[in-house]
């Protein structure tokens, strides 16, 4: 294929020269630049001649001071800049067809690329394709990629087409390409990336720790919970849905807040974790008290009052937590929850599903489908937290799974 690359810096040079073992490449850039295996053209509109896709790998900036490489906590946050990119975007529709692909590799924030770039691109289509890649590592990163993330406008797979065609013949592993909208593409790689370094903050703590309690030795901690396969270092606890909850979970973060300061190690990462837990239940009952308005719908009840399944316990309960805000804003919550003591033969009204047993016991043997405590009512809102209710299930009544955004509610 032909292909072009605008950008030919630290991340679109390795990764030029590794499609031009495989495909016809020119690059284009505002520096010199002497590549080991393709040529670089004088003009945007040489590097667009011709091409099946085109690659943006042009920088993202951020202001002065906000690298990481100075304390910057005390800046007031900032957003990347997208000048380059939006100045180049302009730029491209004087130089391509409606045939061609532009694909944006440069990281940008959710919701970017529909709210800045789209209304740019008057003849291209086009394409976020960011990569998975450190510094050292490009070239063997490119052609061993955990996942390869292409975004289109719909999420769907027609733009993509001629990625995949081209990733497929340089990758040297097997991996997984997942295909979703602008959106969601920007999303997984940028929380990606911060989601390793909340995990770095998070080990490092404990490094903290053991210097000032004594007697740690960090590594025999952090060994144990690297293999601990079953729940944090694997797929469990990634499904968006209820917030945690039970005897133990909040309550330790609860305890590690006033251990970070007894310690004195001068920051609390386990604020910023109960504080954004509040306000999740706190969004989620704004969602179900708005459903409420616009249905005309009287009563809202939580299914399941238990902080989980099949457990009569309701220490560190999510639904409680949630009826907490509920209560504020003047619509109390009614439950159902036989082993609460909250049975019902029926309901009606907003619904929220705050049980999943497929959900809450994923890793063990008794991970199988939540059967309802009670029949819901025709004309009843369903709101279901962890998406997996379908509309055959709730007849009659309006399905909404809540976090997906693509359809806002189903009949």
């Amino acid at each position: 294929m032909r292909l072009g690359m605008i950008g030919v810096g630290k991340l679109g040079l390795p990764c030029a020269e590794v499609m031009a073992e495989q495909h016809h490449v020119e690059g284009f850039d505002v520096v010199p630049v002497r590549p080991l295996n393709f040529a670089m053209v004088d003009t945007l509109s040489q590097v667009c001649a011709d091409k099946e896709i085109i690659f943006v790998a042009v920088p993202t900036p951020h202001d002065a001071g906000y690298a990481g490489d100075a304390p910057s906590v005390h800046l007031p946050p900032r957003n990347f800049d997208y000048g380059i990119v939006t100045g180049l975007l302009s730029e491209l529709n004087r130089h391509t067809t409606p045939d061609q692909v532009v694909a944006l590799i440069s990281t940008v924030l959710p919701g970017t690329t529909r709210r800045e770039f789209a209304p740019l691109t008057q003849r291209y289509r086009l394409v976020y394709n960011p990569y998975l890649i450190a510094g050292g590592s490009v070239k063997w990163d490119m052609v061993n990629p955990e996942m390869i993330i292409i975004g289109t406008a719909d999420g769907s797979a027609t733009e993509a087409a001629r990625l995949i065609t081209v990733y497929e013949s340089l990758v040297q592993n097997a991996p997984r390409f997942v295909i979703g909208t602008w959106d969601e593409a920007e999303s997984i790689k940028i929380f990606y990336n911060t989601f390793i370094s909340a995990k770095v903050s998070l080990v490092n703590m404990i490094q903290d720790v053991a210097e000032r309690v004594g007697n740690i030795d960090v590594d025999i901690v952090t060994d144990a919970l690297k293999h601990s396969s079953r729940r944090i270092m694997g797929p469990a606890y990634m499904t968006a849905g209820m917030g945690d909850g039970g005897a133990c979970h909040p309550r330790d973060n609860i305890a590690l807040r006033w251990l970070a300061r007894e310690l004195d190690l001068r920051y609390d990462l386990f604020e910023a974790i109960m504080a954004s837990r509040e306000v999740q239940a706190a969004n989620l009952a704004c969602r179900l008290v708005h459903l409420a308005e616009e249905y005309g719908l009287d009563e809202i009840w939580i299914h399941g009052k238990s902080y989980k399944p099949y457990v009569g316990c309701t220490d560190g309960s999510y639904s409680l937590l949630i009826a907490h805000y509920l209560n504020a804003m003047k619509r109390p919550a009614r439950f159902v929850d036989p082993l609460t003591g909250d049975p019902a033969s029926s309901v009606s009204g907003v619904i929220l599903m705050a049980h999943d047993m497929s959900i809450s016991f994923s890793n063990t043997p008794l991970s199988v489908d939540q059967p309802f405590y009670c029949a819901f009512e025709a004309g009843s809102v369903v709101v279901d937290p962890w998406r997996r209710i379908t509309q055959a299930m709730v007849p009659g009544c309006v399905l909404v799974h809540y976090g997906n955004t693509r359809r806002r509610n189903s009949h």
